[in-house]
This record gives structure tokens, C-alpha cells and sequence, in this order.
């Protein structure tokens, strides 16, 4: 009888022994389950996304534009390189027409929007901006000779691009003018020199940069910059996106370390809108370090 329970013993323990090691081993697993699971679904701003996705609009020289290949260059298009070198991600950006910027932000087709947007109270209804990068405000151009002057648009072809901080202004400010809208605005420069509107408003830097053309140089800006208190220009992110904190560090990053003022002042000559400024008119008021550059006679 000793023998027999001896044996029962022994067989109970190798039935157990290979039970207890899958139980430890079911439980080593568990363990080591829980920092994945979390790292998987960790959203905090700390989670640097390794590819981002970037919306422009192609037609908004010299913010951003094609070359004769076809290739997305110009201000913004260096600004985003430099804050994703910084960020150490992976960035594409594509282009894409003004009027779907900031719904095919929100229909998730783009991680972010930058086109030369400025931060406005209805636009930061529906998205969230970076802190400004670019301050601007807008200016009438018009034919060389012509008289024409923004306090006397009643009655006359005006042209600005659609949904825009001109356009805006024109509608808000001017609704006795007959206004023409356009989809970009290199179709509205083309109805001015083809004299189906009069005159044209729009962004000063994009402007006086047309100016600078052959086909736009028969004309000039008519009267003083504009500010409507909407000249700041910041990126477009979705609502609650970590993105946004992430742009903002790399963005300050960039002022710090003088890649900022580099790229800016490559393309408008100082680190504000001053360099455009001097081609309206001799400013005698001018707030630098990201401030508007008002102007005075």
C-alpha cells in the first residue's frame, strides 16, 4: 500500500508540474501585456506621430506655390520642412483648393491645413490654430493712373479670392461694391488685367509679390495696408489635437535657435512684413517681433 501511494504521489506531481509551468507562463504574459497595451493606445501629447500629413493651397505666392516642375515650393512649404526636421517626423504635404481646406481638415483626409490662413473667430469655431507664424494685412490694387481709391468702391468691379480675409472685408465693409469672387487667386488677378474688374483686393505680401511680375506691373496698391484685425496666420489642426502643442514647441523651437528668422527673411528680407511694407508706402510706425506692421503717411 506504501509502494501504491508512493506512485500516486509521484504521477500527481508530473501531471501538475507541466500545468504549473503553462500557469506561470500565462502569467509572465499577462504581465508584460499591460505597458503594450497602454503604449498602443497612448494619445498624450508625448506620442510623437511618425507621419503627418499637410495640407496648401498650390496658387498663394509666394506662401506657397508650384515651380515650372510642378513642385510645391515657397515660405510655408520651408517652414513646414524646418518644424518637422525639429519635430523629427515624417511629413507629406499635398495640395489642395482653398474652399476644402478646412472641411477636408475635419473629414480627417489631412492631419493639418497651412495656406496662408489667418486666425479669424468663425474659423476658430470649427478648428484649432498654432500660434501665429506670419502677420499680414490687405491692400487694394488697381491700374497705374487710375483714382480709384477703397473709399470709393460703391458701384465698382471689385475682385478678390473667395473665403478669404479680403473678400470678408469687402463683403462686411463695402457690400455696395459689385464684388467678384474667385477660386484662387491667380484667376482673379487674370480678370484684372483683362479689365473685367476694376481693381482687386487681397493679401498685402501676395499682392505687392505679384506687383513684382511682368503682368502685374502696370499696376499698384491704391491708399494705405488695410488691418482688420485678423492678420495673424497660423496652422489649422482639428480640434483637441495633440498636434497642435506639438507644432506650437517646434515653432518656438525654430524662433530660438534662428531657422525661423533664416526662412522668413530669405523670402521678405526681415523677420516681419516690414521688407513688403517699404513697396506700398515709407511705414513711420513699425512693431516688429511677430507683430502687424501698421501704416501711417
Amino acid at each position: 500500500m506504501a509502494l501504491s501511494i508512493a506512485s500516486s504521489k509521484i504521477t500527481k506531481a508530473m501531471w501538475l508540474a507541466p500545468l504549473s509551468a503553462a500557469v506561470l507562463m500565462l502569467a509572465g504574459c499577462n504581465n508584460s501585456a499591460t505597458p503594450t497595451e497602454n503604449a498602443a493606445t497612448d494619445t498624450s501629447a508625448d506620442a510623437t506621430p511618425l507621419n503627418i500629413k499637410i495640407a496648401t493651397e498650390s496658387s498663394y505666392k509666394p506662401f506657397s506655390y508650384t515651380d515650372a516642375d510642378g513642385k510645391l515650393i515657397g515660405y510655408e512649404i520651408e517652414l513646414v520642412d524646418a518644424l518637422c526636421e525639429q519635430m523629427k517626423a515624417k511629413c507629406e504635404v499635398i495640395s489642395q483648393d482653398w474652399d476644402g481646406l478646412i472641411p477636408g481638415l475635419n473629414a480627417q483626409k489631412f492631419d493639418a491645413a497651412i495656406a496662408g490662413m489667418s486666425i479669424t473667430p468663425e474659423r476658430k469655431e470649427v478648428v484649432e490654430f498654432s500660434d501665429p507664424y506670419f502677420y499680414s494685412g490687405i491692400v487694394l490694387i488697381g491700374k497705374k493712373g487710375d483714382n480709384i481709391r477703397v473709399e470709393d468702391l460703391k458701384g465698382q468691379s471689385i475682385g478678390s479670392q473667395r473665403a478669404t480675409i479680403a473678400s470678408q472685408y469687402l463683403q462686411a465693409d463695402h457690400p455696395e461694391a459689385d464684388i467678384k469672387l474667385y477660386d484662387t487667386q491667380d484667376n482673379a488677378y487674370l480678370d484684372l488685367t483683362s479689365g473685367r474688374v476694376r481693381a482687386m483686393m487681397s493679401d498685402k505680401v501676395t499682392g505687392i509679390d505679384w506687383l513684382k511680375t511682368a503682368a502685374g506691373q502696370d499696376y499698384e496698391v491704391k491708399g494705405q495696408e488695410i488691418s482688420t484685425n485678423d492678420d495673424a496666420m497660423g496652422i489649422a489642426f482639428r480640434k483637441g489635437d495633440a498636434l497642435v502643442a506639438k507644432f506650437n514647441t517646434a515653432l518656438a523651437e525654430l524662433k530660438a535657435n534662428g531657422t525661423y528668422d533664416q526662412i522668413t527673411s530669405s523670402y521678405f528680407g526681415t523677420t516681419t512684413t516690414a521688407a513688403a511694407q517699404t513697396s506700398v508706402t515709407p511705414a513711420t510706425e513699425a512693431v516688429v517681433e511677430d507683430k502687424t506692421v501698421k501704416v501711417t503717411n
